[in-house]
């Protein structure tokens, strides 16, 4: 692993945020949960939760403010 590489990582791993993620279910992209289920990358939610997913959503109510901003994104 490069030194550019391990800083990344080291970022990323601070950028993980503990709270509600493990309350609610949150939206993200879809591409987005792909990549982290592939890579292990952390995702950002519509409400700027950001964390690495590790647990069946449909276990938990949707986030109120993911869902309140995905409401205004629909046409």
């Amino acid at each position: 692993m490069s030194n550019s590489e391990s800083d990344l990582l080291e970022k990323q791993e601070e950028m993980v945020e503990d709270g509600d993620h493990e309350r609610y279910s949150h939206y993200v992209k879809k591409d987005k949960i792909v990549e982290s289920a592939v890579m292990g990358n952390a995702v950002i939610a519509l409400c700027g939760k950001v964390w690495i997913p590790n647990r069946s959503p449909e276990k938990f109510p949707v986030c109120p403010s993911c869902k309140e901003i995905y409401e205004k994104l629909k046409p």
